[in-house]
């Protein structure tokens, strides 16, 4: 088969999606859009396809081309206690209601959601069983049956939802990261197969750069204040103030948007002086993008960004699965 696979990326960021995918071949982006210029302008340094700038609840669904798949980090929103009964117009207000009304007119075979692993528990379980009930209602699949999804609890869901959740460090990414990649298919497709753990022994060395500048060196008054804190979680029961790692560790903390701001989450050890938080370009590394990604320039952006990215490795193995079930479709 030669023809492409049309892929559509909503909330696109730096374009992980885009990029895995395409990694995997005869894949092309045809379509992205994400509201943040920062985004804008590294996007179209790294792709061929220019990101559309804007707000997606002002998108018209007749400009967005058909695709085969559709993507989206979509952000995780509470939805009203009301709904349940009226399908998708049951989430209007939210940025789910855009991706799902994207959806439902275009019908593309597959799309890959991907969110924080705290949606499966977000608002008790409501949030997750509404995204489930209503993309089942617009003619898709997951691997959770849809009589289990109109007939099981919140509790039940809950559980059975955490089969979606993958670690980027099984993916050979040194980063102890979690999300939930909800994976649904058009009811005339056959399914989907979760990828297995690549079994790669990660290492945080790999991504560390030889000789970062000395900017990244944490100041003394920022070191003493994150001990400190340290201090003061551990003895609230807490346990969290910042994690430090050295090269030999096997991996890290999840990196977040929030990085710029004092780097916790994610110290690296230095011999004689204070540690230091990781580079933009070892941020991209723990993310798993590759050596030739263009990065902004602004390191406070670049964090953001590498910060709210998904881990590209993980996305790569998952658009392998999704992309043998369309070649079995002949797509």
């Amino acid at each position: 088969m030669s023809k492409k696979i049309k892929l559509v990326d909503l909330f696109a960021g730096t374009g992980a999606f885009s990029l895995a995918f395409e990694n995997t071949g005869r894949v092309k982006t045809i379509y992205a859009n994400d509201i943040d210029k920062h985004s804008k302008s590294i996007y179209d340094e790294n792709f061929n396809t220019k990101l559309h700038l804007g707000d997606i609840t002002e998108i018209d669904v007749k400009d967005i081309p058909k695709m085969n798949i559709l993507t989206a980090g979509f952000p995780c929103q509470p939805f009203s206690h009301a709904g349940l009964k009226l399908g998708i117009d049951d989430t209007r207000g939210t940025l789910f209601y855009d991706m799902a009304r994207i959806l439902k007119e275009k019908q593309p075979k597959f799309a890959l959601l991907e969110n924080v692993k705290g949606l499966i528990s977000h608002d008790k379980g409501h949030t997750l069983k509404i995204i489930l009930k209503q993309l089942s209602s617009i003619g898709y699949k997951c691997i959770i049956d849809k009589d289990e999804i109109n007939k099981d609890s919140d509790a039940v869901l809950k559980r059975k939802a955490k089969n979606m959740v993958l670690k980027s460090k099984d993916y050979g990414v040194p980063q102890n990261r979690q999300r939930i990649y909800m994976v649904f298919w058009r009811d005339d497709m056959d399914g989907f197969y979760y990828p297995d753990a690549l079994n790669i022994s990660t290492k945080v060395g790999d991504i560390l750069e030889l000789n970062p500048l000395k900017k990244y060196t944490i100041s003394d008054k920022l070191w003493t204040g994150h001990k400190r804190r340290k201090k003061e979680n551990k003895k609230a029961g807490k346990g969290f103030g910042y994690g430090i790692v050295s090269n030999t560790s096997e991996y890290t903390n999840t990196i977040s948007a929030r990085y710029y701001k004092d780097g916790s989450e994610i110290l690296i050890r230095q011999n004689g002086q204070n540690p230091r938080k990781i580079t933009p370009r070892e941020a991209a590394r723990l993310q798993g993008f590759p050596e030739n990604f263009i990065l902004n320039t602004s390191d406070v952006q670049a964090y953001k960004q590498f910060g709210n990215s998904v881990s590209v490795p993980v996305i790569e193995a998952i658009a392998k699965n999704i992309k043998k079930q369309l070649e079995l479709s002949n797509a």
